[in-house]
Formats: structure tokens, sequence, C-alpha cells
């Protein structure tokens, strides 16, 4: 599994936690400001917390599946399901609000992001982590030094 895992770098790592965070901060401002009915911002905000779930479960069991760790054929169905039953429930809810088209477009590419932003930070983490604990168990052991005595052996052309 080595071969597929590259340390990933500062920059990426930072990216991925700026884009979570700016996707959730602007779908959670966004959705506090907006004015719709209590309920339907109980909604929405379920709708993200779901679709963060959901999709770091996804990547979780796509990269369980690479690593060759046994995964259930329904369980990852079911992630795959969850995903898009997520970007559905958000659509048909977009499609039936009384917003401003530009309001939607704003929900929908905060939601993407955070979802991109959640998927690629538990990438990070996990080749982190994997990284962590493969290189110290490839490491070399120290071994015991041995002292040995060296005797320098006199011959006929040293006498001179």
């Amino acid at each position: 599994m080595n071969q597929y895992i590259n340390k990933p770098t500062p920059a990426f790592i930072a990216v991925s936690w700026v884009a979570l965070l700016a996707g959730a901060a602007a779908y959670c401002v966004g959705l506090f400001n907006a004015q719709i009915l209590l309920n339907e911002k109980g909604y929405y905000l379920i709708l993200i917390l779901y679709g963060l779930f959901s999709a770091v479960s996804l990547q979780k069991v796509v990269r369980d599946k690479l690593e060759g760790q046994p995964v259930t054929a329904i369980y990852y169905g079911l992630c795959w399901a969850s995903v898009v039953i997520c970007i559905v429930l958000l659509a048909l809810g977009l499609w039936n609000a009384t917003m401003a088209l530009s309001e939607k477009g704003f929900y929908i590419m905060a939601f993407l992001l955070s979802l991109f932003g959640a998927v690629a930070v538990q990438k990070n983490i996990r080749d982190l982590e994997y990284l962590r604990t493969n290189s110290q168990s490839e490491l070399p052991q120290p071994h015991a030094v041995q002292q040995v005595e060296v005797k320098e052996l006199e011959t006929p052309e040293d006498k001179f």
C-alpha cells in the first residue's frame, strides 16, 4: 500500500483545513442570516452535518478497500447512497425554497466546498497516521555494539 501514499505537503494540509472551515462557516453564517423559517434552518443545518459525516465515511470506506481491509458491500453501498441522498435533499430543498437564485448558488457552493474540505482533511489525517506508524516499524533497530579487541600482528618486516 505504501506506493500509493505520499506525505501531504503543509500547503495542502492548510488548504484542506481552510476549505473545510471556510465552507462550513460560510454555510452556517448564510443560514443564520437567511430570512427563512426556523424549521427550514434546521433542515439545512442537518443536511450539512449529514453531508460531512457521509462524505468522511465514504472516504474512509474507499480507503479501506484500497488498503485491502475488508469492507462489506452493504456498508459501501450505504456510504455512496448517503452522499447522493444528501446532495439530492439539498437540491430539492433549494429548488422549493423562496430564496434568490444567488443565495441558492451560495448554499450549494459552500456545501460542496465543505464536503471537499472534510474529505481532504480526513485523507491527510489518515495519510500522516499511516506514515507515522509504518515508518517507525521500518526503522532499523539499534544493534548492540560489541567491543572487539584488535591485536597487531608482528611481521618480519616490522623488526627492522
